[in-house]
């Protein structure tokens, strides 16, 4: 069964930008805002644990994952393509 790629790219896109803004907020809510460099924030330019940061972690967030998933589901409908079993032909 091969993905759907635009589905597929966008629910995941949803999914990780809405997560790490809801995930930045949670710990804003118990720990407080902080400037402080974060592993997700040497990949993520400008992302802190800040409102403002939890923005700019939702924009690249979703877009890392757009592209990701994107080119995960070409990948997987090309071998899915390569390596499934072929049904056999059948005569009329």
């Amino acid at each position: 069964m091969k993905l759907n790629i635009r589905a597929f790219a966008l629910a995941s896109a949803i999914i990780w930008g809405v997560g790490l803004f809801v995930l930045t907020w949670w710990v804003i809510a118990f720990e407080g805002s902080s400037d402080a460099p974060t592993a997700i924030g040497k990949l993520y330019r400008g992302y802190t644990f800040t409102p403002l940061g939890s923005v700019i972690g939702l924009v690249w967030g979703f877009f890392d994952a757009l592209v990701g998933c994107a080119l995960f589901a070409l990948l997987y409908n090309w071998l899915v393509g390569q390596f499934a079993p072929k049904a056999p032909k059948q005569s009329a």
